[in-house]
This record gives C-alpha cells, structure tokens and sequence, in this order.
C-alpha cells in the first residue's frame, strides 16, 4: 500500500529542495526524492549546482585565482615566491570537499524539517501516485500525494558529431575533475560555462580556445559590458573566435581534431582535450509514464503555466525542467513560491527581476 504524503518533490536540487523544506515548514507532510549519488557513494541532493555546478566551479576558481596572484600580482607586494607549481589533485580533492561538505548540509536541513527522504529515482503516474526506484536496487516503493512538485533538473546538450568520450570530449562535468592542466583545451561555446571553466585552466597555464557560434560575444548581456569583458577576457590569455561552427570533433591519438567554419571557410584545429558546453536542455527521462498527464513542449520542457502548474491536476513543475533561465535562485524562489501556494498562502514569481551573473 503507498504511503500517503501532502506534498512529493521529485529532484533534490535548489528547487526540489528549497520546495521541500518550506512544505514542511508549513506544517505539510512531504518527501523529497532525489537520484544523485556523491563521489562517497552516498545520496547528494543539491543537484547540478552544488555538485557539478555553481559550486564546484567557484571552488576552482579559486584555488586558480590563489595560483595566479602567487604568479603575477604578489611581487608588487614584496611577496617572492619561485618555483611555484600546482598539484591538480590536491585541487581537485579541495573542491570535492566543499561539495561534500554542502551536500551533507542539504541533507541534514532535510532531516531537521523532518522531510522524508528517498535515494532514488521517481516516475509519476495516474492520480499523483509516484513509484521511487532505490539506488542500491532494492524494491520499488509505492508513494501517493495530494501534490506533485516536479524538480527534474537538466543536463547538457550535445551537438551533431561531437559525442562526449569521457576523456578527450567532457561536458562540464568532466572539465571539473581533469587529472592535470592540458596544454591546449579547446571550449565549444563561449557562454558562461565555458568562459567560467576556460577561466579556471588557463589561470592554471592551459591554452584555452573559445568557439563560438554566434557573432556577437555574450549577446544577453548589455552590448558595452560584452564589449569591455570580452577586452578583459583576451587580456588574460583567452583565444576567444567569434562566428566559428563547429562542424565535427574526432579523437586521434589521444588528441582531439576540431572541425569547424568560419568566415575564411572550413579548417582544422588540434587540442589536447575538448570542452563542450552549448547550453543545457530539461531533464524528463523516466519522470513521467504513460499515465502522468503532464504535457511537454516542443523544447522537451514541462509546460506550466504563471504559477507552476501543469496540464494534470495537483502537479507542479519547476527549475530547469520548465520554461525561463535555468538559474539556482530561480528555482529556488519557484520552489518557495510552490509550495507557499499548495499551503493556502499567496505568492507570486516575479521573472522579470531574476538575476543573472558571470562569474570568472
């Protein structure tokens, strides 16, 4: 028989989990279901941001930033320092430890607003009832709710002929964990991921080279301020090549042959890895059977409407699954907002002042 809840998010990321927690503190029974599992093997709810997102960038940003003042700025100081080099996996372990160390926060404030908590991954069906398939792979268990709050995240997009390996290919989330500085690493995409990670390896000496697509550098941005930061950004050593598509990437000797377009035609360039980061795209696989009765759009986004609500009674979308940026404190305040709503109390989302920031 399910067990029977007020409310059931399904994704522990800033949404999900920030929905969660304010359910519960309204006095609402609630369980949250979450799939990510740490480097310990343990449950890790945060989701993308916290363990291989905001988080861990920052964390290497600034370990990078440490080593280029000791390189360039400290002199000026009287600071001497000489022979100075970097232990990739001594970084590498730093960042995994303020991850962990956020993430085992996550799960105590779930603990402490008394939300019950499931390691699994969760299918929502016919009249609200959802099915968590546990990690470890024991039995399915069988859950009900009055609401539904949908926080499946996302993940990254892959473009034509460019499939990730792992190893030369990376999404961000390899990008986060490399073994040493690659002495050239190539980024298709010169978005935010891209600049911010880019950023981090070639502070640490790799030389880093920006593809973009699009002819116009940081086009969300205002049009002075990507004029500015992109002068400051190949000041620092970015080789960033506007109006370049990428046509093909193929793995040759451990090294990795770009194809790719621009306006002096077609040609080839060799890096020693590959970053891929065109963006991100809403998380669904598994999230709904046949039943659910939540429409998705053409984009493959969970259609809601202003206050969160999809197409099936009683269910609510939210975060990266749904339309608008795809930012942490969106789907936080969605989350809120959500769950606020489910309580009886008004609320409103206001996307009009959601901001955004590039942090390198």
């Amino acid at each position: 028989m399910a067990e029977k809840f007020d409310v059931i998010v399904i994704g522990g990321g800033p949404g999900g989990y920030v929905a969660a927690i304010r359910a519960a503190q309204l006095g609402l029974k609630t369980a949250c279901i979450d799939s990510t599992v740490g480097k310990d093997g343990k449950a890790a709810p945060g989701g993308t941001c916290l363990n291989v997102g905001c988080i861990p960038s920052k964390a290497l940003l600034d370990s990078s930033k440490h080593f280029h003042h000791v390189q360039h700025d400290y002199a000026a100081h009287g600071i001497e320092a000489k022979g100075v080099s970097i232990d990739v996996p001594k970084m590498i372990e730093r960042k995994d430890a303020v991850v962990k160390q956020l993430t085992g926060g996550v799960s105590q404030l779930l603990k402490l607003n008394k939300v019950a908590f499931y390691h699994g991954t969760g299918t929502l069906g016919q009249g609200r009832r959802v099915t968590v398939q546990p990690i470890d792979g024991g039995d399915p268990v069988a859950l009900e709710a009055e609401n539904v709050i949908l926080a499946s995240g996302s993940v990254p997009i892959q473009i034509p002929n460019v499939e990730f390996d792992g190893e030369n290919i990376i999404d961000n989330v390899g990008a986060l964990d490399l073994d040493g500085v690659p002495e050239t690493l190539g980024v298709i995409g010169a978005g935010v991921i891209g600049l911010e990670l880019g950023s981090v390896w070639n502070r640490l000496g790799s030389e880093v080279t920006l593809l973009e697509a699009l002819p116009d550098f940081l086009t969300l941005a205002d049009a002075d301020i990507a004029k500015q930061a992109l002068r400051i950004f190949k000041k620092q050593g970015l080789d960033i090549r506007l109006g370049t598509k990428v046509k093909g990437a193929e793995v040759r000797k451990k090294k990795v042959a770009v194809t790719f377009e621009d306006g002096s035609g077609e040609s080839e360039i060799v890096f020693d890895r590959l970053l891929v980061c065109v963006g991100r795209k809403a998380y669904t696989e598994g999230l709904l059977d046949d039943e659910a009765g939540v429409k998705i759009n053409e984009r493959g986004q969970i259609e809601v409407d202003e206050q969160s609500r999809t197409s099936a009674p009683g269910v609510w979308a939210i975060g990266d699954c749904v339309r608008g940026p795809m930012l942490a404190h969106k789907a936080s305040e969605e989350g809120i907002a959500v769950a606020e709503l489910i309580a009886g109390k008004p609320a409103h989302i206001h996307f009009d002042t959601v901001p955004w920031v590039l942090y390198t």
